[in-house]
């Protein structure tokens, strides 16, 4: 008997899988913002040192 169909499901769930994952890998990465982390820190010492020179 041939196996090669199920050698090629095989190879497509495995791609299927690792997309899955990376994707959902992406997706809990924008849910908790890090990629913000400390972004309005530094506007508000930016806005600060702008009123102490006087701009």
């Amino acid at each position: 008997m041939d196996y090669t169909i199920f050698y090629v499901l095989g190879g497509v769930l495995l791609v299927y899988l690792f997309i899955s994952m990376n994707n959902r890998r992406k997706s809990k990465d924008r849910k908790s913002r890090k990629f913000m982390e400390g972004y309005r820190n530094t506007q508000r010492r930016n806005d600060s040192d702008e009123k102490t020179n006087g701009r």
